[in-house]
């Protein structure tokens, strides 16, 4: 798995210094508030995991899986695969995503859940890719900046596989070309 790899773009101490960093902006904004948390799955499941434990405040959670990727490239078409089991009406919103890439899923999912009249959502992404944004996306709380590489690693993946690395690599091209 590891000789797929290319390049450690994220060592695992840097994703755990930047989730620690992002906790404590988050317990700060979110005291009192009890905000619902939503997991975009599967890729964000890692970064929830770790940035919940980070926050010191009361928190709801519930998962939302959609889909615009087929392969290594963004489709365009955005698909709900599993939706929310809670009613967001009147509540603070705060969506965890993996990866920023086109904005096309994010933008999606904003207007979806819109719709059902949040007291407010902001957004948390641990990675933003350069260069790729084809939709203006407001993120409120972020990770890092990548170059416009295929990575996968912490919750992140190509075809199921490499989630479970515990950094962000660049995958090696001839594995998915």
């Amino acid at each position: 798995m590891k000789e797929d790899i290319k390049e450690i773009l994220i060592t695992e101490e840097e994703l755990k210094e930047k989730v620690q960093e992002l906790g404590k902006i988050l317990t700060k904004d979110y005291k009192d508030k009890n905000p619902l948390v939503i997991c975009v799955l599967r890729g964000a499941v890692m970064f929830l995991s770790d940035l919940l434990r980070e926050i010191d405040t009361f928190v709801d959670m519930d998962f939302m899986a959609v889909s615009s990727y087929e392969g290594t490239n963004s489709s365009g078409v955005v698909n709900i695969v599993k939706d929310l089991t809670t009613n967001i009406e009147g509540r603070d919103v705060l969506i965890v995503e993996d990866i920023l890439d086109t904005g096309r899923t994010l933008d999606y999912l904003m207007r979806i859940l819109n719709q059902r009249h949040p007291k407010s959502m902001k957004i948390c992404s641990l990675l933003i890719k350069k260069g790729r944004e084809e939709i203006k996306v407001p993120v409120d709380y972020y990770g890092f900046y990548i170059p416009n590489e295929f990575v996968v690693g912490y919750g992140l993946d190509y075809d199921d596989k490499y989630r479970n690395l515990k950094y962000i690599g660049i995958l090696k091209e001839e594995v998915y070309s």
